[in-house]
């Protein structure tokens, strides 16, 4: 090595770590560049990604399911005439549905509609779960 690149070193060296952080912002903002796209970085990649996965388990679910749990005999009809409008089944294929629950009513679909289905379903007498 030369003495120029030595003497950079040794100075690198005596930086503390908030130093040290400083000069890579402007060395960034400098030449353009992004430090964090080197080959060691692929490696801190790698295990960010391992946290990553295990921390998606603890986020918030987006896609939930209806469950029609049970249909109380004196209010099917009604839960009936409510699960051809949200589903726009026909009315056998929706008879069918109503008479074997505990069954999967509608999947993956937003909280909010959930919500909304649970609430309307509930109007009318069903038990409902949204998984």
């Amino acid at each position: 090595m030369t003495t120029k690149i030595n003497s950079i070193i040794e100075n690198l060296k005596s930086l503390t770590l908030l130093e040290a952080a400083e000069l890579v912002k402007e060395i960034e903002n400098t030449f353009g560049v992004d430090a964090s796209m080197s080959n060691s970085g692929m490696v801190m990649m790698d295990s960010a990604s391992t946290v990553s996965s295990d921390s998606s388990d603890e986020e918030e679910k987006t896609e939930f399911d209806i469950l029609l749990d049970s249909v109380p005999a004196p209010k099917k009809i009604a839960i009936l005439k409510v699960v051809r409008s949200l589903t726009g089944l026909g009315l056998k294929e929706a008879k069918n549905l109503v008479e074997s629950a505990p069954k999967v009513l509608k999947e993956s679909i937003s909280k909010e509609d959930a919500e909304d289905f649970k609430k309307k379903l509930e109007e009318v007498g069903a038990v409902v779960v949204i998984q």
